[in-house]
């Protein structure tokens, strides 16, 4: 589809552009127009050369053949995946370039950042946000961003849409995240198979017109593969082209060969991707009870009751330092709040994916990474696999092996990131930030699994189509100590609970109301009934001593079902004592069964007790 038309020429063409990478070009024929305050989306896979191809754009990269032509005067900024923030002050950085001091203060602010703040030290946001205001500072006629939501937290991505929507120059930007693409771009350019596709529509439209586009090719290989086999059965089958040796006939079923062996090397390589849910977990995974946790003077949230049940899909949201980590650390037991309870299921086997990447030093190979005990095998889920073949399901060549995590982009350390973590069996997966770097085809294989896992999930994400698509309910902190949850993802969270995150705001006004007449009513119903009141503090005696006998179990049966697992693990156990082995096995599943009834009997009673309650 050709790009929409222009009164102006574009800001920058590139015409029949061809890049060598290695044995193979990584573009072959690329054309591209950036018209004059157009709003386009680089998409592509992981590899395929969208941030080179940015920078050929720039006229930072020399392609080796192909005319690249430039609007007079045109001005650029360019923001990398990896800013460097240099200088002594952030205002230093941002006016460092073409900026006007006044103008890079007044940006600085508007992304939130003190211009007297010094550039050591700043964390993943506030890079983003420095080098995002020096970019907007310069006033270019054409800016580039790759991947400008990494790292940033939900209401600063809303802020940068904001801007981008009201500024006059051209924007070509490089990003996984679909709810941003669908706000702020009106043209889309897809770079595949060496080549680039060019969609005069937003984002929006994308995944509709790039499925039609595939299958168009897939049906054109098609086509040509029962072409090849037609001529290659004539051409050796048939008397009249033996006779006549048909020189023409010979090189043009070499040509069509040759063009597809090169379509079939084009065909983007599949992510294969899986995930054990390991042994089955107890029915509540945790339950927290009015607790609260700060650090210092500052409260990160108060109050919070919630339960997580096996199965459940959790999202966490929340401003960039508002506790979404440490909320993760609370409900999982490894953090002591400050007031409430926590409990934990049984048999919960976790597995944590770290957004700060720990475990992978710059220096080691990814081989290091992937067998961290030594060895050439990993351990998949229970079986033994090559590390190569291992690495070959997530997409990194056997060459890759020995080189170290350094050389890796971010979407390829992510990778590396989830293929050590899901060659674990979990049955409670908890990813924080794990849509980082990736591209969209490895976004969409992640969601896929994740639909299908029957374990439990918590998402801690600032991608709001990611815990749109993934998320059954929705825990929000918005940096202030409030925290509410919200049945269903992001758009549900922000539909029930509009102003929640803004700075400053009055989060939930109508809540409040809501709860001064529950304590009125409270009050009122009190006076009126206070025998009758009095009378439904406390559990029975009966369910006050059944409550306390399956707290018992519920502390033994872990620990019984973990003795029958281990008789059972012993490998020449079935063959010495086939009935021991049977007993076990037997044990060990009348004892989940206990456990499961335990856990739903232990909920109803605390419900019922803090129903009594009030």
């Amino acid at each position: 589809m050709a790009a929409k038309s222009s009164a102006r020429p574009p800001l920058v063409a590139l015409k029949e552009v061809r890049l060598q990478d290695g044995p193979r070009p990584l573009f072959d024929g690329v054309d591209l127009a950036i018209e004059p305050r157009s709003r386009a989306a680089l998409v592509g896979r992981n590899g395929a050369g969208k941030s080179t191809l940015m920078k050929v754009v720039q006229g930072l990269i020399e392609p080796d053949s192909g005319d690249r032509s430039v609007q007079a005067a045109t001005r650029f900024a360019y923001v990398s995946q990896e800013p460097q923030i240099t200088g002594d002050t952030l205002l230093d950085y941002a006016a460092s370039g073409e900026a006007e001091t006044w103008t890079a203060e007044a940006w600085l602010t508007t992304f939130g950042l003190d211009p007297a703040k010094s550039t050591q030290g700043l964390s993943g946001g506030e890079t983003r946000r420095a080098a995002l205001a020096k970019a907007f500072a310069e006033e270019p006629d054409l800016l580039l961003l790759d991947e400008p939501t990494n790292h940033l937290d939900i209401l600063a991505i809303e802020l940068l849409e904001s801007e981008l929507l009201q500024a006059r120059f051209a924007l070509l930007v490089v990003s996984h995240d679909r709810a941003f693409l669908n706000r702020v771009t009106d043209t889309v350019h897809w770079l595949e198979g060496r080549r680039v596709r060019t969609l005069s529509k937003g984002f929006v439209e994308f995944d509709d017109w790039s499925a039609k586009v595939m299958e168009e090719e897939a049906e054109s290989l098609r086509r040509l593969t029962k072409k090849i086999e037609a001529e290659t059965y004539t051409f050796y089958r048939s008397i009249t082209a033996q006779r006549t040796r048909n020189e023409g006939r010979a090189r043009a079923l070499d040509a069509m060969r040759a063009d597809r062996a090169e379509r079939v090397k084009d065909l983007p390589k599949d992510l294969n991707l899986g995930v054990d849910s390991g042994s089955l977990s107890g029915k509540l995974v945790s339950e927290i009870k009015g607790v609260t946790k700060g650090f210092g003077d500052r409260i990160l949230f108060k109050g919070l009751t919630t339960r997580i049940m096996r199965g459940d899909r959790l999202g966490i949201v929340g401003p960039n330092g508002a506790g979404k980590t440490t909320l993760v650390k609370v409900l999982l037991g490894q953090l002591a709040p400050d007031e409430g309870t926590v409990r934990m299921g049984a048999n919960l086997e976790p597995v944590y994916l770290d957004q700060s990447r720990e475990g992978l030093r710059s220096d080691m190979t990814l081989w290091d990474a992937l067998t961290p005990g030594g060895g050439d095998s990993i351990l998949v889920r229970g079986r033994s696999m090559h590390v190569a073949a291992y690495a070959k399901d997530f997409l990194f060549s056997e060459a890759q092996l020995r080189q170290p995590i350094s050389t890796l982009s971010g979407g390829e350390r992510n990778r590396l990131l989830l293929a050590r973590a899901l060659a674990i069996p979990a049955n409670l997966l908890i990813l924080d930030e794990p849509t980082n770097d990736l591209d969209m085809d490895t976004l969409d294989k992640l969601e896929e699994l994740l639909e299908g896992y029957d374990g439990t999930l918590i998402l801690v994400s600032h991608d709001r189509d990611f815990i749109d698509r993934l998320a059954t309910s929705t825990l929000a902190l918005n940096g202030r100590g409030d925290i509410v949850e919200t049945p269903g993802g992001w758009t549900d969270f922000i539909r029930q609970n509009p102003g929640f995150l803004k700075p400053g705001a009055n989060p939930r006004p109508q809540d409040k109301q809501a709860a001064q007449d529950a304590v009125v009513e409270a009050r009122r119903v009190e006076k009126a009934q206070p025998s009758d009141r009095a009378s439904k503090q406390k559990l029975s005696f009966k369910d006050t001593h059944r409550l306390k006998e399956l707290e018992g179990l519920l502390q033994t049966l872990p620990a019984d079902i973990a003795r029958h697992d281990a008789t059972m693990a012993d490998p020449g156990l079935y063959t010495r004592d086939p009935r021991a082995f049977d007993r076990a096995m037997t044990n060990a599943a009348r004892a989940r069964t206990l456990l499961e009834a335990a856990e739903l009997e232990w909920l109803e009673l605390e419900e019922k007790k803090a129903a009594l309650a009030g």
